[in-house]
């Protein structure tokens, strides 16, 4: 396919390229996130920019978007199995910084 990276590095990176998809995915790695959560922690954001983050990464396959049928109704992000299975190479990245 014309769109698929030259190697599996370079695809990791493109779907964690942006200014807040690393921080989104070191978030969830404690587990489910908000919305709202995710705004008050990462210093500088707005709605849109994260909400397009958020789609990009679900779209990836890094996150599952999961609504909570609890008063009030909510929405909630777990990283997905290919998200969990990203988390030693996150990790990692994280140790050379």
């Amino acid at each position: 396919m014309e769109n698929e990276p030259a190697c599996p590095a370079e695809g990791l990176l493109k779907m964690l390229s942006g200014k807040w998809k690393p921080q989104i995915f070191r978030l969830a790695l404690d587990g489910p996130v908000r919305f709202n959560s995710l705004l008050r922690q990462i210093e500088g954001s707005n709605k849109q920019s994260v909400a397009v983050a958020l789609k990009e990464m679900e779209e990836h396959g890094l996150l599952e978007k999961v609504v909570v049928k609890l008063k009030p109704l909510h929405i909630e992000y777990n990283l997905s199995e290919k998200g969990k299975s990203l988390i030693s190479v996150f990790r990692q990245l994280e140790s050379l910084i």
